[in-house]
């Protein structure tokens, strides 16, 4: 599910579609923005085949699981981390 298997297309793995997600927070904008960005996206890619929208949104608990993104002033953001020395 989290990786490709012999039963999981490499496009449809939630790593995948998680960093397909994060492609499409160049700029902050609501769930549904965001998801209607995702889907054109992977038509434009001819992507083989289409995700559902419950499993954009376990992609979204991946990402959140990995603190990459938040939901701010009801938007979706990518959260820029920054290191200090």
């Amino acid at each position: 599910m989290l990786l490709p298997s012999k039963s999981i297309a490499s496009d449809q793995a939630l790593i995948a579609v998680g960093a397909q997600v994060l492609l499409q927070l160049e700029s902050p904008g609501s769930v549904s923005a965001v998801w209607q960005r995702l889907t054109t996206w992977r038509s434009k890619k001819n992507m083989p085949s289409a995700i559902p929208f419950w499993w954009f949104a376990l992609s979204l608990d991946v990402l959140f699981a990995a603190g990459v993104v938040v939901i701010q002033d009801g938007e979706l953001r990518r959260v820029r981390h920054v290191s200090h020395p």
